[in-house]
């Protein structure tokens, strides 16, 4: 089955709202390498309406020669809105607006590799809580944004992740692969006190 992976970038208190304005600074040779990588796996490119629409004004003027332009121009594009009305401007691209779970799961089950998405905070956010996120890669970097929209706001029941991969760069970025946690990597459904967790740690005292 193919899998819905994510990539954002994330300030220190959690904000993945606007990149540009705090976020893109931190790009390098080194983290363009790790993107192309991903977007190498990649046939099909999802998004959110607003992510959709400042993409649209932004990609199509970009030489073909910059691979992002080239990845985001030229790959089939899913956009999740209710309030966007077909024919969508900038294509290859399809629309779903209702029956988000069930549209997914057939998009998965169908041939094909990853499907991308780049950006897209409030879909992340959405797919994370009905577990149809598969990957998530956050490049946190080293600076405290204040306002803005974090990735997590509005999440109300907890989600256990697992790290699959996770790096230092050289300019300080932090990047975290995260997949869903299974079986014993999840976290507890019941709370439990302090005391209880550090007698599971006895070991280490």
């Amino acid at each position: 089955m193919r899998k819905i992976v994510a990539g954002l970038f994330m300030s220190l208190d959690g904000v993945v709202e606007a990149p540009a304005e705090w976020g893109f600074r931190y790009i390098t040779d080194e983290m363009t390498k790790a993107m192309l990588a991903g977007i190498a796996q990649a046939d099909t490119v999802l998004l959110g309406r607003r992510t959709y629409l400042e993409f649209a004004q932004l990609w199509p003027g970009q030489s073909s020669d910059v691979p992002m332009a080239s990845f985001l121009n030229n790959t089939p594009k899913v956009v999740v809105s209710a309030t966007l009305d077909p024919p969508l401007v900038w294509g290859p691209a399809t629309l779903i607006r209702s029956n988000l779970v069930e549209a997914l799961t057939r998009l998965k089950q169908a041939p094909g590799q990853n499907i991308q998405i780049p950006g897209s905070p409030t879909l992340v956010r959405s797919l994370l809580s009905k577990g149809l996120l598969d990957e998530l890669s956050l490049s946190i970097c080293p600076v405290v944004v204040g306002p803005g929209m974090r990735l997590f706001d509005g999440v109300l029941q907890p989600v256990s992740l697992k790290v699959v991969h996770a790096t230092v760069l050289s300019n300080g970025v932090l990047g975290v692969t995260y997949r869903p946690a299974q079986g014993e990597d999840q976290v507890p459904e019941a709370p439990i006190n302090f005391p209880e967790a550090a007698a599971r740690g006895k070991d280490a005292w």
